[in-house]
Formats: C-alpha cells, structure tokens, sequence
C-alpha cells in the first residue's frame, strides 16, 4: 500500500467542456479557518494562540498551537522560566530568532534560525525557554499527544538543526521536510509515537501545488506569510497568521496568492483518546492528573 501520507501529486486543474470545474469529492474542504487571540502566557510573552483546548477535537492528536512573531524584545525576553511537562511532545520550530533552552535531563543551547526542538515529555521533565533579543523573533510551538500507552514514556530530547532540514525545489514550490517524509525524501525527524508530517512550504505567486494525503487523519496549514486558495471551485483568498482546519478527504489543493504563500503543514492520524488537560500536563485521565500535581508537590516528579 502506497504511504500516501508521505507522497506529493503535480498539480492537475480539472475542467468540464466549457471550462466548469468538475467536482472533486476527495479534495479536502475548510472545515474552519481560525485568527487565533492574543495571549501572555510564560513570564510575560506576548504571542498568538492559534488553537487549544477548546479544539482538541477537531485538531487530534495536535493540542495547541502558539505562534510568536515580534521586532519588540519587550514582547519575549521575559520567556517561559522552569515548568513541567508530562504526556505530551513539544515542538518548537524557530524561523527567525534566538532561543536558549534548558532540562532536566542536562540539555542545554540555543535554537536559532530555522531550528527545531521536538521534546518529548513522556513521564515527566522540567524545562525552560528564554528567547534572547533579536531583530525578529518568529516561529511557533505546538504540543503534540502522547498515545495512553506511551504518556509515560522516558522522556527525551531531539535538536533538529536548520541544515539536517532537507529541502525539495520544485518548479513553483520549495518545501522544508521537518518531519515524515515528502516525495520520498525523508525529513529531518520521524516521530516515535505519534507520526505526523511536518512542512514548511513556500508556494509561488499564483502557482498551485498538492498534496495526496491519508484519509482519516488531522490536516490543517498555518499561513506565515502571503495568502493562499483552497479549493479550485471557490474565488476565495485565505490571508496570513490563519489556521486552515481541513475536513476529510485524500487530495490537499493550494494556490498561493499574488504575493505567493508560505505556510506550515501537519497532518498526523487522530488517536481519539479521552483528554484530562491540566495546565502544562495531559493525561487521559483525572486521577492520572491529580497524580501527577501530587508528585510536583512531593517532589517525586521526575522519574
């Protein structure tokens, strides 16, 4: 069976004998276009959140999505000090800026421009994430799920440098492999638990690029920059700093807008798995929440 999750298709405009577009019943249609709120979360940083726990249905196995993107160190440098995290995979992509971290399994650097941080709490770690003054600081992290059976998993961490990104240039599009795999590239990382793709995909002004996905996974862009279309039968432009939630279907459709489009895409099979969220920890459960703020208080923790 081909990976299909893994596969990209040429772009193929369809028409009827007078120009109609034909319908496509596997192309996949906005489900919801979301602007996200302004919010301060950490010590005082001032991002966007794009999505959370209100949706955690609708974006399953993804939890939250934080976007970042400021020229004021005001807004950051006050950053996210020492905080816990179990159950979940933390996943900070940084495309422009400085960001030093540290744990508490001894990892310590900087994430600079075009890094990637894929940090898998599992049972327990401490962490934290201090953006340093830059021109501009632009990115954004996401929280990814942990199955039921592996929320205790030991708990790891994986720097993914902007130079192991490998890079696919087609004739309109370029497209940065972050995770999964692209027309038979493999990406820079390929998650344990949870295996979602991960692009960063640039898109020329008014060219179309697709994607062949797997039926009965989560798929959704967030728009960088630019404005972007998706679905040849519909005049309508989608414009940056928007998430694009995608219904089901086996084929995604993009045209990027006049000034072209750059946007992050995730697709990754849902686990519809009961969710007890709790600040920076996710379990399925209450007790297994309760249990692990008993353990912050006792000291125990950390495994």
């Amino acid at each position: 069976m081909v990976n299909r999750l893994a596969s990209g298709v040429s772009p193929v405009l369809i028409t009827g004998r007078k120009g109609s577009l034909i319908v496509d019943n596997a192309l996949r249609k906005i489900k919801k276009i979301i602007h996200g709120r302004h919010a301060i979360d950490g010590a005082g940083v001032h991002l966007v959140r794009l999505f959370g726990h209100d949706e955690t249905q609708d974006f399953d196995p993804f939890l939250l999505m934080d976007a970042f993107d400021s020229t004021n160190p005001e807004d950051y440098i006050r950053g996210f000090p020492w905080h816990p995290h179990r159950g979940i995979e933390t996943v900070t992509y940084l495309i422009k800026g400085d960001l030093e971290h540290g744990d508490s399994l001894g990892n310590r650097g900087s994430i600079l421009d075009g890094d990637c941080q894929w940090m898998t709490a599992g049972s327990g770690i401490i962490h934290q994430e201090m953006p340093q003054p830059t021109e501009r600081l632009l990115g954004c992290q996401l929280w990814l799920n942990l199955p039921a059976r592996d929320k205790m998993t030991a708990p790891a961490y994986n720097d993914i440098l902007s130079a192991d990104v490998p890079v696919v240039d087609e004739d309109s599009a370029r497209v940065r492999i972050i995770a999964g795999a692209y027309r038979g590239q493999q990406g820079a990382f390929e998650g344990k638990f949870v295996k979602p793709l991960y692009l960063d995909i640039e898109v020329q002004a008014g060219q179309v690029w697709q994607l062949d996905t797997v039926p009965n996974t989560t798929l959704f862009v967030y728009i960088l920059s630019g404005s972007a279309g998706f679905d040849p039968a519909i005049d309508q432009q989608i414009d940056e700093k928007s998430v694009v939630l995608f219904d089901e279907g086996e084929r995604l459709w993009v045209r990027a807008g006049a000034a072209g489009v750059r946007l992050l895409l995730l697709n990754a099979p849902r686990l519809d798995e009961p969710i007890a969220w709790g600040g920076p920890i996710v379990m399925n459960t209450r007790e297994e929440l309760n249990q692990a703020f008993s353990e912050l208080r006792e000291n125990t923790f950390i495994k």
